[in-house]
């Protein structure tokens, strides 16, 4: 479809001499054709097509203070690039190409939870702003991998604002959760609230991110169109009506434990009821499975040492939808 418009338009402009009009494609018509590849995502569960990573490397080396970092414990590198690689390798299987930052700062060990640096659109990627002085600078090493790819920037945030990936997410093309807190300010939620208007969003759904959390994704993610998977006590009721009022079935995560010590909610879905999840989780997993959802797992044992997990460490670049 947007090759014939293209095509349609390039006829047009050879037909009159003396006039030059404009393109009228919109920029994900444009992506296949100027930028070089299916860049774009609009969903939390479509076919994953592609993704952004950072396979932990020297700057989780040389850890003393892991509280510094804000991490539970030091990992064991080797262990953790391992457990990074598994997901790599799911992502694979399932189809989706992956991508690394290839260049990091080496005082900037969280960088391996790579949803926090970006949020892809339809139309490109929003440039995030860490909140943290202990992971602010990745950003640079993310747009620099996004640029090389050939991923549009529609916005890097700026001035006062603060915004991280993590603190957003997609239900449908014209609907985006989004929360605000210690990892998203107002003037952050402004900047993308008004690049996500201008792209055709027209539901923004405030979500307050309780204190003492840093993001959404360790308490609601999205497994398939109609279907979600929560933990009430952390959702506003507002959002829960927001995916009720479009047809979704919201499930209640059934294990506090699961949840709070082994991100049970942190998982990927690499297309319609199908996810990648973190290993040892057997509640939600059954509960998950009862619901036709498929369960690849993982072990997360190291890498939940940087107090994260499968979906933090994800950045979407293309999915269908």
């Amino acid at each position: 479809m947007a090759h014939d418009r293209h095509k349609a338009a390039m006829e047009a402009y050879e037909e009159q001499e003396e006039f030059w009009p404009a393109l009228e494609t919109t920029m994900a018509e444009d992506m296949p054709v100027y930028w070089g590849g299916p860049w774009g995502c609009a969903s939390e569960c479509g076919p994953l097509r592609a993704v952004l990573m950072r396979r932990p490397g020297k700057e989780i080396e040389n850890m003393t203070d892991p509280y510094h970092w804000r991490f539970a414990a030091i990992m064991d590198p080797a262990v953790a690039r391992a457990q990074h690689d598994a997901v790599a390798q799911a992502y694979r299987d399932a189809g989706a190409a992956v991508y690394y930052v290839e260049e990091m700062r080496e005082d900037r060990p969280n960088a391996l939870f790579m949803r926090d640096n970006m949020f892809m659109t339809p139309e490109g990627a929003i440039v995030a702003r860490q909140a943290m002085d202990v992971r602010r600078g990745e950003e640079r090493y993310v747009a620099h991998a996004l640029a090389k790819l050939g991923v549009p920037i529609l916005r890097t945030i700026g001035g006062t604002g603060v915004f991280e990936g993590a603190c957003a997410m997609w239900v449908d093309r014209e609907t985006v959760i989004l929360g605000t807190g210690n990892r998203c300010n107002a003037e952050g939620q402004r900047q993308v609230t008004e690049v996500l208007q201008s792209i055709g969003v027209r539901h923004i759904v405030p979500f307050q991110i309780p204190y003492g959390h840093a993001h959404i994704d360790g308490f609601i993610n999205i497994i398939d169109r109609d279907l979600a998977l929560i933990f009430p006590w952390q959702v506003p009721h507002d959002v829960w009506q927001a995916l009720t009022d479009r047809g979704f079935k919201v499930l209640t995560c059934p294990s506090i434990e699961e949840l709070k010590e082994n991100s049970a909610v942190n998982f990927v879905a690499v297309g319609p009821r199908k996810i990648v999840a973190v290993k040892g989780n057997p509640r939600t997993r059954d509960l998950l499975e009862r619901n036709g959802v498929e369960v690849i797992e993982v072990d997360m044992s190291e890498i939940r040492k940087g107090r994260g997990a499968i979906h933090c460490m994800t950045g979407f670049l293309a999915r269908d939808w």
